[in-house]
């Protein structure tokens, strides 16, 4: 996952450079476009990054399966479909 980040920030600087080169006024746009969509798949892909170490975090410290809020467990239907859950389904809602 990591080296889908580092791999995402790099094509991002060749995107800002060929805006850089001369050319038609709306051609200069579609690598900046195309930048804020990479930007926003690149914080939401460290999100989960994150989501993923504390998940982990929480295995070592005999805490995973309970919210990290209330300390209430988290049902297993939940957690298969999101091993990283931080919080249970109601908690998640009222966020």
């Amino acid at each position: 996952m990591r080296e889908l980040l580092v791999q995402a920030d790099d094509d991002g600087q060749d995107e800002r450079s060929a805006a850089n080169e001369h050319g038609d006024m709306s051609d200069s746009a579609e690598p900046l476009v195309a930048e804020q969509e990479q930007a926003a798949i690149v914080a939401g892909l460290r999100e989960r990054l994150q989501a993923i170490e504390r998940a982990q975090q929480r295995l070592v410290n005999g805490t995973y399966g309970l919210s990290v809020r209330s300390g209430e467990p988290i049902p297993d239907e939940r957690l298969e479909a999101d091993p990283a859950a931080e919080l249970t389904v109601d908690e998640a809602q009222t966020e």
